[in-house]
């Protein structure tokens, strides 16, 4: 997602933007703090990112030491005890599952083990392998234990990852250590996924451009907010060409294959985990269900695009 300054009249407050470009959760993040101050807006950078390595380190799933590779060990075979962060993330994570009907599943990332997403063709996996991928994937086999913080995968060969809603659990919890020291405007860009508040300088709203999925140096529509988070989803990253068709390297959870109705999915919302999980959820329930359900939910607007180019909007965007 591109991001500039709206264009509207000045504020009174001189204020500086500064900007830190980095690698964080296998993505390319910006940090941005808006201060009169450069100490107070650096130091507020540096903790950002100690809270996001520190996400990181609690969640990724390919770190042996970390509890959630802990969790996928043991799958089938014994439940594990975790930090209560990591628990409320997994039943936060649960809830959004049951509110998607299974369009949204952690335990789905265990199609990365099946599916080859390089941008280079690559061989479909047989039925049989796919039958057996859907038989590991269910939110339903993740068992918590409320009174001890526990994690138990029913079945021995499941997953649980956290590709969906990692980065803006990260993005939100970095905003949280900023405003925390004071850092009142500022802007969080993890890899296009927004999370923005206050003023840009000089300015009274953040600009968000949407890309357009053919040619994402460009955009396709461009609106204002004063905070909150835009989330986009597509298959222009990480995808596959299987018998020269284009796939999406999200999975359709339920059926353990790419879908296939949705070219690119962006979420507005107040809360950058939500939006990154229901980007995701809205991607695998195609345009209509999609829709449907962003109508029916508060805080939460979208944009589909699918694969005539076509372009959606939820009922109470304000673009």
């Amino acid at each position: 997602m591109l991001m500039t300054y709206a264009n509207s009249k000045s504020l009174a407050r001189p204020l500086k933007a500064h900007h830190h470009q980095l690698k964080l959760m296998g993505c390319d993040f910006v940090i941005t703090a808006i201060d009169e101050s450069p100490q107070k807006a650096w130091d507020a950078i540096r903790a950002a990112v100690a809270e996001i390595i520190r996400i990181e380190n609690l969640i990724s799933s390919w770190k042996e030491d970390s509890q959630t590779a802990m969790i996928n060990k043991m799958a089938g075979i014994e439940k594990v005890q975790v930090d209560p962060e990591l628990f409320k993330l997994i039943k936060r994570s649960l809830l959004v599952s049951d509110l998607s009907l299974g369009a949204f599943d952690i335990s789905g990332t265990l199609s990365r083990d099946y599916w080859n997403f390089n941008k280079s063709n690559s061989i479909a996996p047989s039925d049989e392998r796919i039958n057996k991928l859907k038989r590991l994937i269910n939110f339903r086999m993740i068992e918590l234990g409320i009174d001890e913080t526990s994690v138990f995968l029913k079945q021995k060969g499941m997953k649980i990852g956290f590709g969906g809603i990692g980065k803006g659990y990260a993005a939100q919890r970095a905003f949280q250590v900023m405003t925390d020291m004071g850092i009142h405007s500022g802007l969080i860009n993890a890899s296009g996924d927004l999370m923005c508040w206050g003023n840009p300088p000089n300015r009274k709203e953040w600009e968000i451009n949407i890309p357009d999925p053919k040619n994402r140096s460009r955009s396709i529509l461009s609106f204002s907010i004063p905070n909150g988070s835009v989330v986009t989803s597509g298959n222009f990253e990480n995808y596959t060409i299987v018998d020269g068709k284009h796939l999406s390297h999200i999975i359709d959870p339920r059926t353990g294959r790419p879908v296939e109705n949705c070219k690119q999915v962006s979420v507005v919302s107040t809360n950058p985990e939500f939006a990154d999980a229901m980007a995701t959820a809205i991607s695998v329930l195609g345009v209509k269900l999609g829709l449907k359900l962003t109508n029916e939910l508060n805080g939460i607007e979208c944009i589909i695009i699918d694969q005539s180019d076509k372009i959606y909007y939820s009922n109470h965007l304000k673009l």
